[in-house]
Order: structure tokens, then C-alpha cells, then sequence
């Protein structure tokens, strides 16, 4: 964590050593992920400073910083404001670069070196996932954490960014993982770069994010991606958070194969509903956060069955449900808010919770 922050300030590094702290961290992420028992993996992000600002190093066109404005509920609720000014964590995403040139996927070396170095700590291990995948960014958030100051529109930059992506989502795939597009500002700008706006222009963005990345995936099965899509991975109030009611119907035009979806936190346990009223596509999975990532309450594997249980019920079929995290525990280098030794827990109460589950459904 320290050699990542040290190396996004622009420190100079050994690259050699910096390397081999990644490649440790993700041999370990990796182990302890099939300890717990899980099925689907991945590598932990460990090469990478964040889930987002990572892409600097791959593309052309980011420097200086961004200015993103808060998310709203941190605005509305001092007293909020004032304790989570009062810790200490580090978050690279507070001030990433932003677009003042031509945006250009120009360096492959970092994801091929990525995606064949864990694929080689994958052929290495005694078990085996069921299945791999790993992520990249929505073309949305990258234009919405990494401010524009070059494209003439959002849409323009949006456009851009995607066909910078395109290449990452190809490669991807092809090596033989699943991939997983983060796609928080399908949600979550409602209450940051939109919050002040009608909701008829934050669904305009949505669709505009939908249809860029659809463009990127043309040449991508369907069946080998999934779109992952969440409100914020903090602990806050978010009152202000859109409804899924709204998103449904443009977030189901994706082409992809499966929803990622968070459905552990309390403010949008009650979401099934919207499934139930909105069914997903016929060839999709859902992919149900039934572990909060925020907090470091263990949940009991009666719980993580019952929300399972509960997310198969809406969809009609528990052979198109996985259970999953609601997000990623650490967001960016040195921005987790679950203990480690939490987090390894939190994963065997999902198996334990998956394995109740299975035996009532299956």
C-alpha cells in the first residue's frame, strides 16, 4: 500500500520492487479468497493504486487534478461531514488527474503484464476458482471522477474514454476471464456530479454511459461480462441515492450477461422488489450483494442464506443468482473501512451462507 501511494505522488520507485510488492499482495489476495471458500475470484486489484485512477498510466491525455464535487449527503449532514473529516484514511480518488489532452489507450504493457501475471499465480494454486473474472471502469466514471478540460461535451469525453476501453475490455476476455465493468456513476452521480440537476438529465448520462459502453463491447459475448453498478462504497447516510425503479429499464439495454448489484446495505436491502417488478433480462444473472463492505459486522450465514433466498425468489430462478459483496473492500490504496481479518470472515459467512442457502433451493 505504501510503494502504491508513494508511486500515484510521482515519487520515484525501483518499478522492480514495486512489482514484486504487487505480485506478493496478489498471490495472497488470491489464497485466502479460495480459503474462504469462494468460487468466483479474482485478483484483488492488487496491481492497481485504485478501481479507476489506475488508467492514467495505460492512456494518453491525464494530468494536474480534479476537483469533484461531494456527494451530497456529505454536504447535507455537518455532523457526518465532521466525523469522517476526523479520520485519517487516504483516498487516491479525492483529487485523480484530469482529461487535458487526447484520451488514447497507448500503453499495453501494464494490463498484459496484469492479466498473464494472474494467470500464472492462478495455475499455480492447488485449487482452482470455478470461475475468474476482473474488472475495468465504465467509461461514465472515469469521466465523472477524472474532470474534463479538453472535450467540447461530456458526451464527447464519454465517447472518448470508451473507445480507450475498448481495448482493456477486449483483452480481458480474451485471456479467458469474465469481465466485470464498474459502473458506480450509473448511480451514484445522481447525488454527486448531478445532484443539483433534474433526474431527467441524470438518466440522459446514464444512457449516454449505457450506449458507449455497448459500443466498446461489440465485439465482446455478452455472456462473458457483467456490469456492476452501486450507489457509493461508503458508510453514509445516502439519502439521497436514486431509486433503482429508475435506472432498471436503461441499465437492462447493456449488453451484457449479468447484473452486479448491491443488496446488503440497508438502504437498498429492499431492492428484490424492483426485480420482482422489473424482471431482468432472460439471459442475464444477477450477481446479489449480500455482504456489506463498509462496515465490520460479520454477518451470520442465516442472514447472508436469507438475502440470497430472498434475491432468488425475485428473480424466479436460483440457478441465475450468485452471491456476492456489495463492492470491492478497498476502493482505492489506504480507503478500506473493513479490517482484514473482517474481511476474510465476512468471505467464509458468505460461503457458509451460500452453502444454507443451496441446500434449501437446489
Amino acid at each position: 500500500m505504501d510503494l502504491q501511494l508513494r508511486a500515484s505522488r510521482g515519487e520515484a520507485l525501483d518499478p522492480t520492487v514495486l512489482a514484486q510488492a504487487e505480485d506478493q499482495a496478489t498471490r495472497r489476495a488470491v489464497a485466502r479468497q479460495l480459503e474462504c471458500g469462494v468460487d468466483v475470484g479474482n485478483d484483488g486489484e492488487q496491481p492497481r493504486e485504485s478501481f479507476v485512477t489506475y488508467v492514467r498510466y495505460r492512456m494518453s491525455g491525464f494530468s494536474g487534478e480534479s476537483k469533484r464535487p461531494p456527494v451530497k449527503d456529505f454536504v447535507h449532514y455537518p455532523s457526518f461531514r465532521e466525523l469522517v473529516q476526523a479520520q485519517t484514511r487516504v483516498s487516491l480518488l479525492t483529487a485523480p488527474p484530469r482529461a487535458t489532452g487526447d484520451v488514447r489507450y497507448i500503453n499495453r504493457e501494464p494490463l498484459d503484464s496484469e492479466l498473464t501475471g494472474y494467470r500464472k499465480i492462478l495455475d499455480g494454486q492447488p485449487r482452482q476458482f470455478t470461475e475468474s473474472f476482473c474488472t475495468a471502469p465504465s467509461p461514465g466514471i472515469v469521466a465523472c471522477a477524472m474532470q474534463n478540460d479538453y472535450y467540447g461535451s461530456l458526451a464527447d469525453y464519454v465517447n472518448a474514454v470508451a473507445d480507450a476501453l475498448r481495448t482493456e475490455y477486449e483483452a480481458i476476455v480474451a485471456q479467458g476471464f469474465v469481465l466485470q465493468i464498474d459502473g458506480p456513476d450509473l448511480a451514484m452521480e445522481r447525488h454527486r456530479l448531478f445532484a443539483d440537476r433534474p433526474l431527467a438529465e441524470f438518466l440522459d448520462f446514464v444512457e449516454l454511459t449505457i450506449s458507449a459502453i455497448n459500443r466498446a463491447l461489440a465485439k465482446v459475448p455478452r455472456d462473458r461480462v457483467r456490469l456492476h453498478v452501486c450507489w457509493g462504497n461508503y458508510e453514509g447516510p445516502h439519502t439521497f441515492d436514486v431509486p433503482l425503479d429508475d435506472l432498471a429499464a436503461r441499465l437492462y439495454e447493456a449488453r451484457v450477461g449479468g447484473l452486479v448489484l448491491s443488496m446488503a446495505n440497508p438502504r437498498h436491502a429492499h431492492e428484490h422488489r424492483t426485480l420482482a417488478r422489473y424482471p431482468l433480462p432472460r439471459d442475464w444473472i444477477l450477481v446479489a450483494g449480500v455482504i456489506d463492505t463498509t462496515t465490520n459486522y460479520v454477518e451470520h450465514p442465516e442472514v447472508v442464506a436469507d438475502r440470497i433466498e430472498t434475491a432468488a425468489r425475485a428473480v424466479g430462478d436460483p440457478r441465475r443468482v450468485l452471491a456476492g459483496t456489495d463492492c470491492g473492500f478497498d476502493t482505492s490504496t489506504g480507503f478500506g473501512q473493513v479490517a482484514e481479518e473482517v474481511v476474510w470472515e465476512k468471505l467464509r459467512a458468505l460461503r457458509a451462507g451460500a452453502d444454507l442457502v443451496t441446500k434449501r433451493l437446489l
